[in-house]
């Protein structure tokens, strides 16, 4: 068990740290579908993705139909693409729409 300085320091270390940036895919690979979205923070995403996917909520529907076929086993988080850590605050949103925009005609997926 930690003590309370440990406790303390590693909460600091984890609020510290750098999102990372960039552009995912998801996968469902007995159909070889593929779904591209991109976000501030690539770690939470296939979190939140997978937790709405569980509880039938998830907004794309497609991807959702899919998921209830052939359920979790079958679908796989890929990181495509990470932003520089020196991308200026203001340019992030554009140059994750342009980026998730050419993933998805590179790839042939849909968007998410």
């Amino acid at each position: 068990m930690l003590s309370k300085e440990e406790r303390k320091e590693a909460i600091k270390k984890f609020e510290e740290r750098n999102p990372i940036l960039g552009v995912f895919a998801v996968r469902c690979i007995p159909t070889g579908r593929l779904w591209v979205g991109s976000s501030r923070n690539l770690d939470a995403a296939k979190n939140r993705i997978w937790f709405c996917l569980r509880h039938g909520s998830h907004s794309g529907k497609s991807l959702q139909e899919e998921w209830n076929i052939h359920g979790e086993p079958a679908f796989r988080y890929e990181v495509l693409e990470k932003l520089p850590d020196d991308v200026h605050p203001l340019a992030v949103a554009g140059m994750l729409q342009e980026k998730g925009k050419h993933w998805i005609a590179q790839l042939g997926a849909q968007p998410l």
